[in-house]
C-alpha cells in the first residue's frame, strides 16, 4: 500500500485541500461591497438542486430615464423574508460582491445581499428630494363669480 498512498492518495488529498481552501477564501473574502437603492420587482427561490433566493432590483436615477436592473442573490432566509415584506416599496440593499465561486450552487449572481432597509426619500439631485409619501389633495378652486352672476 506504500506506492498507492504515495502516488494516488497523497496528491488527491493535497488537491482536495487546495480546492477547499480556494472555496473558503472565495466565500469569506469580498471583492467589493456597497448599497443599491430601488424597487424589488422580482424575487424568488429557485434552482434545480441548490435553491437560492434570486432577485432583481429596478434602479431609476431620474424619472423618465431608462430603468437599470441590479441582479442579486440572498442566502439568509431572514433577509429574504424582510425583502419579501418590503416588495413594492423603495429599498436599499447592502451587498457584497464575491468572485471566484465555481458553480451556481452558491448563487446565480456575484452580488450577495446581506441586509435590507426601507428607503424613505428619492434623491433627484443635490439638495432636491422627492418624498415617497403621497401629497395632500389640492383644495377645490373657489366658484367663479362670473358663473353665478345674472346676465
Amino acid at each position: 500500500m506504500g506506492p498507492l498512498v504515495k502516488y494516488l492518495l497523497l496528491p488527491l488529498t493535497v488537491l482536495a485541500a487546495l480546492v477547499a481552501t480556494w472555496l473558503w477564501l472565495a466565500w469569506s473574502w469580498s471583492y467589493s461591497s456597497g448599497e443599491r437603492a430601488g424597487w424589488v420587482q422580482q424575487f424568488s427561490k429557485r434552482g434545480w438542486i441548490c435553491k437560492t433566493w434570486e432577485g432583481e432590483l429596478a434602479l431609476v436615477s431620474l424619472p423618465g430615464s431608462t430603468t437599470e436592473k441590479f441582479f442579486f442573490t440572498v442566502h439568509d432566509d431572514a433577509v429574504a423574508a424582510r425583502i419579501t415584506r418590503l416588495m413594492g416599496k423603495r429599498v436599499a440593499l447592502h451587498y457584497e460582491e464575491k468572485v471566484g465561486l465555481p458553480t451556481t450552487c452558491f448563487g446565480e449572481t456575484r452580488s450577495f445581499v446581506t441586509d435590507v432597509s426601507e428607503a424613505e426619500d428619492i434623491p433627484l439631485g443635490p439638495g432636491v428630494v422627492l418624498p415617497t409619501a403621497p401629497a395632500a389633495p389640492a383644495a377645490a378652486p373657489a366658484a367663479s363669480a362670473t358663473a353665478s352672476a345674472p346676465r
